[in-house]
């Protein structure tokens, strides 16, 4: 087996691994090595041609590869080492190794002192939602369209319906428009949008696509393409109203229909899942219940910006720094983060009591869409923290920043509350 040592090992070479290395090669971390199963870094940002990146961080319209390029330039700046074509395995019992099969070492083992997982997340398929019909050509996620289209130059249908009006599906409609396919509809099963209101006006209506929200599709038809979809509305519980079904003539499906965490390395190091995020619960630290593990990005819970993946990832590689060097926080008491009225989750999902002065950023999604509402955490009976919104929507993240010094107790409960 080929060895290698660093001071934090990180799985993962897209947005939040590059954040992270970075990070934690500014907070002094000697060694930072990044472990990546693919033959360059960028992760998902390598596909995705389109502007919209950093707008809120570098304050300017970027694509996905100006984006991520900028962090690769500091990560080799500042000397973050890194191996590709690097699939792990698994994270090591004594939880302080990473075994990966490397296509130059074979069998790898990453010594390290702290680990940083960052592997992203997924799409949800055709067969995580259950519609029935024939299996035929022409069924692809949108990520899988966009791949095929963006980076291997190769089109995928010309007669097009979208499945779940989530951002990469809204992105793909754009796309496949300007590349000469007809975008026949978005079919939204709940009744508001699931991706950014942003998306929705540059993909969609700028390009006349229409949406039908509290729809679904209920059947797929081809042979060896598919020639078709049945579409119906469906009523206040989500069953697909039949007698209402109507035929959609297409030659391609794309599913954009949420997102998972991948987490089988996760899982199988034995740290602790939320249940609602299927992420690891992390502590402001991007600390995991395996203290020499930290999570960042889409790995922990799926977020809207990737500008938010960043800020996220710096934390997870600062503090994972900070722990190879001996130098993390000391614990002081724990108060765990507890959702409230209209909240789905919470990221974090706990505070360690430790610096008093420091405030710290808690991101959520609501379970519903609601104007003139108020963000409020308590502890208790007290309110430690609030703030005005004048729209939340759950493809939209939402924050809240919490004095440390306020907390009293040991829960801190979250709620969107609607004003007037």
């Amino acid at each position: 087996m080929y060895n290698l040592n660093c001071d934090v090992a990180i799985i993962g070479g897209g947005p939040a691994g590059l954040a992270a290395a970075v990070a934690a090669k500014k907070q002094g971390a000697e060694k930072v090595l990044i472990i990546e199963r693919d033959n360059a870094l960028g992760g998902i940002l390598q596909q995705c041609i389109h502007p919209g990146f950093g707008l809120t961080r570098f304050g300017e319209e970027l694509t996905g590869p100006e984006y991520y390029s900028r962090f690769v330039e500091d990560a080799i700046k500042l000397g973050v080492e890194y191996i590709l074509n690097s699939m792990v395995l698994e994270i090591d019992e004594d939880k302080s190794s990473v075994i990966c099969t490397n296509s130059e070492y074979g069998l790898t083992c990453v010594k390290a002192g702290s680990i940083v997982l960052a592997m992203g997340c997924r799409e949800r398929t055709r067969a995580n939602i259950v519609i029935p019909g024939t299996r035929p050509s022409g069924l692809y996620t949108a990520g899988s369209a966009q791949r095929l289209i963006n980076r291997q130059n190769i089109m995928v249908g010309k007669k097009v319906v979208i499945l779940g009006s989530g951002d990469i599906g809204m992105i793909m409609a754009r796309r496949m428009t300007l590349e000469g396919a007809s975008v026949v509809m978005v079919v939204e099963l709940m009744d508001y949008l699931a991706g950014l209101t942003r998306n929705r006006v540059q993909c969609l209506d700028d390009f006349g696509i229409p949406l039908k929200l509290s729809h679904t599709i209920t059947r797929i038809v081809g042979d060896t393409r598919v020639t078709g979809v049945y579409v119906a509305p469906v009523d206040e519980n989500k069953k697909p109203i039949l007698e209402k079904e109507e035929f959609v003539e297409c030659d391609t499906v794309l599913f954009s229909v949420g997102l998972i965490p991948e987490n089988e390395i996760t899982n199988k190091a034995g740290i602790e899942i939320d249940r609602v995020t299927n992420g690891p619960r992390v502590n402001q630290y991007m600390q995991t219940s395996v203290p020499s593990i930290f999570a960042c990005g889409n790995v922990v819970h799926v977020n809207d910006l990737v500008d938010n993946v960043s800020s996220e990832s710096e934390e997870a590689g600062k503090y994972a720094a900070l722990y190879a060097m001996g130098k993390l926080p000391e614990n002081n008491g724990v108060a765990d983060m507890v959702t409230g009225n209209n909240v789905r989750y919470l990221c974090p999902q706990s505070i360690m009591k430790a610096g008093s002065d420091e405030k710290v950023s808690v991101y959520f999604r609501v379970l519903a869409p609601e104007f003139n509402v108020k963000l409020i955490a308590r502890c208790g009976d007290e309110v430690i923290a609030q703030k005005k919104e004048l729209r939340v929507n759950p493809g939209e993240m939402n924050h809240i920043d919490i004095p440390v010094s306020s907390i009293k107790g040991d829960k801190i409960t979250v709620e969107v509350i609607k004003e007037g």
